[in-house]
């Protein structure tokens, strides 16, 4: 991205109500051209930028997908919205739209109203994995304020077109799940409630047996009726007393992507809708229990907690045993201890009938749903692979390793092409020995100070052939070297002539590997 600093500062500006301290790099007036002030405030604005794009909840943030992608992210969503809302209630004149509530919630292209009659309406842009058709959609948004179910939030009303949809539920004073665990008021900025809380605590265990074993009843019934959820999280979890009340089962049918998407997309066993309530539900009991989400998932050790039930559960969903083998199944969560117990007071009857064509359209989008999922893993998979690759060979460790390599290949190299030259030189010089070496006398002096050396020369009158004989006398050892030209053919020595076979230096030294002749002489 290219962006001024002064945008960063208008950024992190807009980012305080967070309550994070951010490292945004301060301001400097008088050289702040220089090249190397620059290179320095360009690295301090890179790591900005990673801290907060590693942060779950600023990274869903509006202000940082227009501020890193303002082309895709350019629009008035507020404005659309009111827009879509206003030609709704037309022909709905009972409804009256109060005020805009901005960023109570954390979706960009969702956004909700305060009504005349205090219901909240949310008007819903369709998403990525919206894969009914307008027909099919349109029915099964009408059909969400006929399911009655215990733990399901009811929807006084819902209507949709081909480009969007809107729904009404009654407004809750107390707010969600999420706004109990982080003792927040519903109504403030999605940044302000939960990005920072003051205080961290978690319910306790009655409280969280119960509340888990209500949200796994109704999951258990979506699932049985063959209707995608895929977005369980605490936002989307109202509390009406010591009862869970599911939100926003309209999601999936929008096609709008999951909050832990970004987690559960890394981890190609969780690649169904099923498998990714039942993970997201473990994302869910590990806030209930310690006040705030996990650091990082899959999670290596689990705090204490009020019970080991919580952590055997906890463990079957957010471990790398459970990441790496695939996820539980709904019916499994409710055998284990901690929820197996629990009694259940409502004799609410649930309701929710779909008709069997619509059934089928859930079938195949749920499907289509689960494909894309599984093409965007695979993608995942092979740019960690790419990434890991990138990083092993760039590291300074196996750059050492690359030049000791190089050095030992160009001194193998330099000593193949030394010993191949000598060998040239060698085979040239024996060549030509036989008209080149020089006549030795018997009665040549010695040298005094090294060992005698004596050359035997005799010529045959018949034939030509020259035997040079070379001894070398020590108190330790004695070696005699003898090579002989022939200038011609000889059947047999002359006379007087004593022939010796030829030694090497591996026959003196053992410790020598054997070379051949030539070798030896040269050495």
């Amino acid at each position: 991205i290219v962006r001024r600093y002064s945008d960063f500062d208008l950024l992190n500006n807009s980012l305080q109500i967070a309550g994070l301290s951010l490292p945004l790099p301060p301001k400097k007036l008088i050289g702040n051209m220089d090249r190397e002030f620059i290179a320095e405030r360009q690295k301090g604005l890179q790591n900005y930028l990673n801290v907060i794009t590693t942060n779950h909840i600023l990274s869903n943030c509006e202000l940082v997908k227009k501020f890193l992608d303002p082309n895709n992210y350019s629009a008035n969503y507020t404005e659309i919205a009111l827009q879509q809302v206003s030609m709704f209630f037309r022909s709905e004149p009972k409804w009256e739209v109060v005020e805009p509530l901005k960023d109570i919630g954390w979706r960009i292209r969702k956004k909700y109203f305060l009504m005349k009659i205090k219901n909240q309406p949310k008007e819903a842009d369709l998403g990525p994995d919206k894969y009914l058709s307008d027909k099919d959609f349109q029915c099964l948004i009408k059909l969400l304020p006929s399911c009655l179910h215990p733990y399901i939030y009811r929807v006084t009303f819902a209507t949709a077109n081909e480009s969007s949809a809107l729904l009404i539920r009654m407004f809750n004073e107390k707010g969600t799940l999420k706004d109990l665990i982080y003792k927040a008021k519903p109504k403030d900025p999605f940044l302000k409630k939960y990005c920072n809380p003051k205080k961290i605590q978690g319910l306790e265990l009655q409280q969280i047996k119960t509340y888990g074993r209500q949200i796994l009843e109704v999951l258990k019934f979506l699932h049985d009726k063959g209707f995608p959820y895929g977005h369980l999280h605490a936002s989307n979890v109202m509390l009406d007393g010591d009862t869970c009340r599911l939100l926003d089962l309209e999601n999936s049918l929008l096609g709008l992507p999951a909050f832990y998407r970004s987690y559960f997309s890394q981890f190609r066993k969780i690649n169904t809708l099923e498998s990714v309530d039942v993970h997201c539900f473990g994302h869910l009991l590990y806030e209930m229990t310690y006040g705030r989400p996990p650091d990082s998932v899959p999670v290596d050790s689990f705090p204490p907690a009020p019970s080991m039930a919580v952590v055997a559960v906890l463990e079957s969903t957010l471990s790398c045993e459970a990441c790496k083998n695939g996820m539980p199944t709904v019916s499994r969560l409710l055998q284990m201890p901690l929820f197996s117990d629990v009694l259940l007071t409502t004799f609410e009857k649930p309701q929710f009938k779909i008709p069997t064509k619509l059934k089928e359209a859930l079938r195949i989008a749920k499907e289509c749903i689960e494909k894309r999922l599984i093409e965007e893993q695979k993608q995942i998979h092979q740019h960690r692979r790419l990434t890991r690759a990138q990083s092993h060979h760039g590291s300074e460790e196996e750059r050492k390793k690359r030049k000791i390599l190089a050095r030992k290949k160009s001194k193998r190299s330099a000593l193949e092409n030394s010993e191949e030259h000598s060998a040239k030189y060698n085979n040239s010089n024996n060549s030509g020995s036989g008209a080149s070496s020089p006549l030795t006398s018997p009665s040549s002096p010695t040298p005094p100070s090294t060992s005698a050396a004596l050359g035997l020369s005799k010529r045959c009158k018949e034939r030509d052939i020259c035997i040079t004989s070379t001894s070398s006398t020590s108190t330790t050892t004695s070696s005699s070297l003898a090579s002989c030209e022939h200038r011609g053919t000889c059947p047999a020595l002359v006379s007087g002539c004593e022939w010796r076979e030829p030694r090497g230096l591996a026959q003196l030294y053992p410790e020598f590997p054997k070379r051949n002749f030539e070798e030896s002489q040269n050495l």
